[in-house]
């Protein structure tokens, strides 16, 4: 691999790291979009480019948590569960209750909200 090229492709795993950080952030407060994947891949692309910032990321005080302990123990702790549970049926409630007009489309949105649920209370609880 020429120079040039190895330069292009780290530049690339950057904006993919941060655009992954910056859905995964959005995904913490917007229950459609998954956190811990998109953390996941971000550390995955930062790991590839900048061991800097992989570290930055790795010992985030907030997202830190969801990778860590997803990749060291496959779990996450009890508080990112109940924080995340919280979220997602208030937001999906709320989207219900005050946006969302079609009977179909609020069926749709429990549906998501529920296996969202299950996925997150499937995974194992990390105790600190």
């Amino acid at each position: 691999m020429t120079p040039q090229k190895g330069q292009s492709k780290k530049m690339l795993y950057l904006i993919l790291g941060a655009v992954c950080v910056v859905l995964g952030t959005v995904g913490i407060l917007l229950p459609l979009l998954p956190t811990t994947p998109f953390l996941l891949l971000s550390s995955f692309f930062f790991l590839k480019s900048s061991e800097r910032i992989y570290n930055k990321l790795i010992n985030h005080r907030i997202l830190g948590l969801y990778i860590k302990g997803y990749i060291e123990k496959k779990g996450i702790p009890l508080k990112i569960k109940i924080i995340n549970l919280i979220l997602l049926w208030s937001l999906i409630g709320y989207s219900v209750i005050f946006i969302v007009e079609t009977l179909s489309l609020k069926i749709i949105l429990f549906i998501i909200a529920a296996a969202v649920s299950t996925h997150i209370l499937m995974l194992k609880t990390l105790n600190k």
